[in-house]
C-alpha cells in the first residue's frame, strides 16, 4: 500500500510503498475512501522538518533537555546517534480518515465489514486504528463532511472544558479549521461569539456562521472587547491559533472578566503575566486532543471504555456527538472544504500549506484491497558461508542498537518485519 510520510530530518513529504498492516485483536482494518488534511497542525511538522538544527532546538526546548541531560549520563556520542536515530525515523502524516470496513479484530464487537467509519487514520490507503477511535457515520452524511470528525472533536472538547452556558460571549481566537468548527459549535449552544483572525476570508466565513469578528491588524481586540462590555470583559476565550506569539495569552487575559475563563486547544506561546491572571483569578487550562481516553494505552489500544455514568464525553463520543452534529445540521462543513485532490498528487497541498484562501483539503483515494504483505527494497547477494538473518520487531532499540551492532560485524540482514510496515520499510531501506 502506499502511505504519506513527512521525514523530519529533511522536511520531505513522500508517498512510499510499505505492507500492508498486519491484522491485530483489538484494531479494526479501513480501507481509505478520504481524508482531511490538518493544515494547521500538519504545517508546523512540515516547518519543524525543514529547518536547521539550531531552529529546531528552538522550537522544543524541553526536548534539548533531554538531550543535555543523556549526554551527562551516557556520552556525547551516543547521544547524537540517537538524535540522528530518532530523526531519520519517518512520521506517518494525517489523523482525520473516512473509508469502510475491511476485517475486524477478534477482540472488537462494535462495527462490521463493510461500515463506512471514521477515524484518527493516517493518509494511507489501509489503516489499522484501535475500535475506540472510531465511529461510524449517519447514513445522511457524506464522507467528505465525515472526514471532519476528529478534527472537529478536538474543538468540542476544548469547548467541553471551557463549560458555557446559554447566552454567555466567548472568543475564539484563530478562525482556522478547528476554530470556524469551535464557532459554530459554541453558536449551538447558544453563546455569543466572537472570532478573531488575520485572514479576511475566514473573519468572512465566521460572520456568515453568525459570529462576530475581529481583524486584530485593524481593529484592538481588547479595546473592541472593552467597549462592547462597559468594560466587564467576556465570559472565555478558546485559542485555536498556531502562533509563537506571548501576545495571544496576554490579550485573552485582558479580555476576560473576573474569574473568567481560558482554555487552550492550539500552539502559542506561554509567557504568561502573573499579574493579569491574578487579578482577575483567572482559570487557564490546556485541553488534551479528542478528549478522555487519549494516550491511555488501556482505553486506545485495549478497548476498555470508560463507564458513561463516570466519564459522559470519552474520545469515541465526542467523535459520534460531532457526526450527530453534521447529520443533524447544527455543524456545517461544507463551506469549509477548499479542495478536493488525488492522494497521489498530494504535493499540490505539501508543496505549498500557506496558500491563501485554502481552509479544508482533502485527499481522495483510489484505493482497492490488497494483500501486500512483502516490499523488496534492493537485490542482495548473500553469501552461502555466513548466517543470514532476518528480524522482527523495528522499534527503538532495533533501529539504535541491534541493527548498528550488526553492520559493524558485516553481518547479512534480509529481512526486516514490523506489525505496522512503516517502520521496517524505514529500516530496510
Amino acid at each position: 500500500m502506499k502511505q504519506l510520510i513527512q521525514n523530519l530530518k529533511t522536511g520531505e513529504s513522500s508517498l512510499i510503498d510499505v505492507p500492508d498492516p498486519i491484522s491485530q485483536p483489538n484494531k479494526i482494518k479501513i480501507l481509505s475512501d478520504i481524508s482531511l488534511v490538518s493544515l494547521g497542525t500538519e504545517r508546523m511538522l512540515v516547518d519543524f522538518g525543514k529547518s536547521n538544527y539550531l531552529q529546531k532546538a528552538k522550537q522544543q526546548p524541553e526536548k534539548v533537555k533531554q538531550v543535555l541531560d543523556k549526554v551527562r549520563t551516557e556520552g556525547l556520542k551516543p547521544t547524537i546517534n540517537a538524535v540522528q536515530n530518532k530523526l531519520n525515523q519517518p512520521l506517518p502524516l494525517g489523523y482525520c480518515n473516512v473509508g469502510k470496513v475491511l476485517e475486524i479484530g477478534t477482540k472488537t464487537s462494535e462495527f462490521k465489514i463493510g461500515d463506512r467509519i471514521a477515524s484518527n487514520g493516517n493518509h494511507a490507503e489501509l489503516v489499522i486504528v484501535p475500535e475506540n477511535l472510531c465511529a461510524q457515520i449517519p447514513d445522511n452524511v457524506s464522507d467528505d463532511e465525515a472526514t471532519f470528525t476528529v478534527i472537529g472533536a478536538i474543538g468540542l472538547q476544548g469547548i467541553r472544558l471551557i463549560q458555557p452556558t446559554l447566552g454567555e460571549t466567548i472568543v475564539v481566537v484563530g478562525l482556522g479549521l478547528i476554530g470556524l468548527i469551535t464557532v459554530q459549535l459554541l453558536l449551538a449552544n447558544g453563546c455569543n461569539v466572537i472570532g478573531i483572525d488575520l485572514d479576511e476570508s475566514k473573519t468572512a466565513l465566521a460572520k456568515e456562521f453568525g459570529a462576530k469578528v475581529i481583524n486584530p491588524q485593524k481593529t484592538n481586540p481588547v479595546a473592541y472587547i472593552n467597549d462592547l462590555t462597559n468594560d466587564s470583559g467576556i465570559d472565555g476565550v478558546i485559542i485555536t491559533a498556531s502562533s509563537k506569539s506571548n501576545d495571544i495569552i496576554s490579550q485573552a487575559a485582558q479580555m476576560c472578566r473576573k474569574r473568567g475563563r481560558i482554555v487552550l486547544v492550539g500552539v502559542i506561546g506561554l509567557d504568561i503575566n502573573r499579574s493579569d491572571f491574578y487579578e482577575k483569578e483567572l482559570s487557564f487550562q490546556v485541553s488534551c486532543s479528542y478528549g478522555p481516553g487519549r494516550y491511555d494505552p488501556q482505553y486506545e489500544d485495549q478497548n476498555i471504555d470508560y463507564p458513561i455514568g463516570h466519564v459522559r464525553w470519552t474520545e469515541q463520543r465526542n467523535f459520534e456527538a460531532v457526526l450527530d452534529a453534521i447529520s443533524t445540521g447544527r455543524l456545517d462543513v461544507k463551506p469549509l472544504i477548499s479542495e478536493i485532490v488525488p492522494f497521489e498528487e498530494f504535493d499540490k497541498i505539501y508543496g505549498n500549506m500557506t496558500r491563501p484562501g485554502i481552509i479544508g483539503s482533502l485527499l481522495k483515494y483510489d484505493s482497492k484491497p490488497t494483500s501486500k504483505n512483502i516490499i523488496k527494497i534492493a537485490n542482495k547477494v548473500f553469501s552461502p558461508t555466513k548466517p543470514i538473518i532476518g528480524i522482527i520487531g523495528a522499534g527503538n532499540f532495533t533501529s539504535a542498537t541491534t541493527i548498528p551492532n550488526l553492520q559493524i560485524n558485516k553481518a547479512q540482514i534480509k529481512t526486516i518485519s514490523s506489525a505496522g510496515g512503516l517502520s521496517a520499510t524505514s529500516l530496510a531501506k
